[in-house]
């Protein structure tokens, strides 16, 4: 029986594959082609913190080369608040064609959807592109603090119990559970102060209204270097080239390592082809001797990573920390 194009419905079941087929061809065939040539307008980078953050920093350098790289502006769009939440949503939600990328946190990716909920899941929401940076967390104290290094800030700590502040850029930062981490490890108590920012956190760290805290390198070393702040201790599990007379906490507290990091990420679903030029001009960013270096005398480590040895490193991420999440009998969302 024909039908009212003519075609026995066998041939209507033949043509309807090689039509089919077609299509996957063509779909394929331009998918390939949008990422030979991608970018072919700006890309925006979603900053989920204040400007002039060590994230911002962070990534403006990348933005930067990538325009070099890509011959079309890769414009940085500083999304802050909620520990990252904001700008980690906005990408989620974003369409997944290459065209919004995110320097995305530790604290968004893993810590402050362990402690309470957010209308994102990390992995399902949004795609990994590649590691960029893992920064160890300095820890610093106000000049007037009579402690020199770790085991006098505990000692201190202990004949004053829950009399010492610890600031924060916010609750559920990686900066927060380093002073949880800290008063768990080393037996202690005192009170965590949490701000809207590591600006305003330091700003009041130097004006001695909170007496320590832990933070980035690149913002408070040339502030313990300029005698505003004391370095007391460095939280990664070697000490930082870049200040190699500070030790590590971990000389004091055996396995402590206190860490943030940052790396790209994408919305989710983003098409394979173009998450391969991405990642792959991202890992030859990193190698290069020149970019690498910069971040180096940051006091910060140059890491890239493939998308799937990214997720690999969020899911064991997330069970180190809600390890020390529930140590320190915080609140968990799981």
């Amino acid at each position: 029986m024909r039908n009212v194009l003519g075609y026995t419905g066998r041939q209507t079941g033949r043509a309807a594959l090689i039509a089919a087929a077609a299509g996957v061809f063509f779909a394929s065939a331009a998918q390939a082609q949008t990422a030979g040539s991608f970018p072919q307008r700006p890309v925006r980078m979603v900053v989920p913190n204040l400007a002039g953050s060590a994230t911002d920093v962070v990534a403006r350098m990348v933005a930067h080369r990538f325009t070099e790289m890509w011959g079309q502006q890769v414009v940085v769009d500083n999304r802050a608040g909620a520990s990252g939440v904001i700008g980690t949503e906005l990408t989620a939600r974003a369409t997944p064609d290459g065209y919004t990328l995110m320097m995305g946190t530790s604290a968004a990716l893993v810590i402050v959807p362990l402690m309470n909920k957010v209308p994102y899941d990390t992995l399902r929401d949004l795609t990994p592109v590649s590691l960029v940076v893992v920064s160890p967390q300095m820890l610093v104290s106000h000049p007037s603090v009579a402690a020199k290094n770790v085991n006098e800030l505990l000692a201190l700590a202990r004949a004053q119990p829950g009399k010492l502040n610890c600031g924060s850029p916010g609750a559920g930062t990686s900066n927060h559970l380093g002073c949880e981490m800290l008063k768990v490890m080393g037996k202690v108590d005192f009170l965590h102060v949490p701000y809207k920012g590591a600006s305003a956190a330091i700003t009041d760290l130097v004006g001695g209204q909170v007496q320590f805290l832990f933070n980035s390198m690149p913002a408070v070393w040339p502030l313990a270097k300029a005698g505003k702040l004391r370095a007391l201790a460095f939280g990664g599990t070697q000490r930082s080239s870049a200040a190699p007379d500070v030790p590590t906490v971990a000389e004091s507290l055996p396995g402590f390592q206190c860490a943030t990091w940052y790396a790209l990420m994408a919305p989710g679903g983003m098409p394979p082809a173009v998450l391969a030029k991405i990642n792959g001009d991202m890992v030859k960013m990193l190698n290069e001797p020149a970019f690498s270096k910069r971040i180096l005398e940051q006091g910060q480590e140059p890491q890239s990573s493939s998308s799937a040895e990214l997720g690999n490193f969020i899911r064991e991420e997330s069970k180190r920390w809600v390890g020390v999440i529930k140590a320190a009998g915080l609140a968990t969302a799981r």
